[in-house]
């Protein structure tokens, strides 16, 4: 009973008690960062708890001063000296060790549209396709605040407030969402290929190139063409871009 009431023996239990229920009992689990965070509370806690009287601290040193020095614990020291210097090794060679890598993945940063899509039943080609809102000029600055709208209501969150990629959700994405900001994206694209992508989202890109692993969703279901054109003209209203144009055919 003497023992059961050693503050070392305490102290080890609750330790181990507080990496099991951090470790073990949080769901979705804690992350490796927080769980060491929070474990080292746990022990600046209790070495200030075994250490709060010359008593409690005297309980707590008492086995392991005996394990130390006295003859009947000449295995558990052996155990120790030999046992502890091959687990830190081991963890040293496991952190240090070559891993086995994946092939990189060949990705198309603009994979090539297909000439024609299925757009709430009716064909839609995308080969020479041109806004066809920006045929009334009178209409642009109305079109592009739909349009502004529409990407507050549903892009913003992972395209972000100045549309260069930094969304709320963005951090969580591999790759992450498009940047419009950046003259590498929509400058290069025709208006009719953003159609495509933002029709079909990620599950509509070719199978070729794959995993794509693009989370862009489909907005054929939630969007009309007209509103997906009116989102088209908005991003390039606000980004200062132009779109590029189809090369004219002799």
């Amino acid at each position: 009973m003497s023992f059961l009431r050693s503050r070392f023996l305490q102290a080890v239990v609750v330790f181990v008690g507080a990496f099991v229920v951090l470790r073990f009992g949080i769901r979705p689990p804690a992350p490796w960062s927080v769980i060491t965070l929070y474990m080292a509370i746990v022990a600046m806690a209790l070495l200030i708890f075994v250490s709060s009287d010359r008593d409690s601290w005297a309980s707590f040193v008492r086995p392991i001063w005996a394990t130390l020095t006295e003859p009947r614990y000449r295995i558990v020291r052996a155990v120790v000296v030999v046992g502890l210097p091959l687990l830190l090794g081991y963890y040293a060679y496991t952190q240090a060790a070559a891993r086995p890598q994946a092939p990189p993945e060949l990705r198309a940063v603009h994979p090539a549209p297909p000439d024609s899509i299925q757009f709430r039943g009716k064909d839609f080609n995308i080969s020479g396709a041109e806004n066809p809102l920006r045929k009334d000029p009178d209409a642009f600055a109305r079109h592009v605040a739909a349009g502004g709208a529409i990407y507050v209501r549903n892009c913003m969150f992972c395209h972000g407030d100045n549309l260069d990629g930094q969304g709320h959700f963005a951090h969580g994405f591999n790759p992450p969402p498009a940047n419009f900001q950046d003259p590498g994206t929509i400058a290069m694209l025709q208006e009719a290929y953003l159609f495509w992508r933002i029709a079909k989202g990620g599950p509509g890109l070719p199978k070729e190139s794959t995993p794509w692993n693009s989370v862009m969703p489909a907005w054929e279901d939630r969007l009309t063409e007209e509103q997906i054109w009116q989102v088209i003209m908005y991003l390039y209203a606000a980004t200062g871009q132009q779109p590029r144009r189809w090369e004219a055919t002799h």
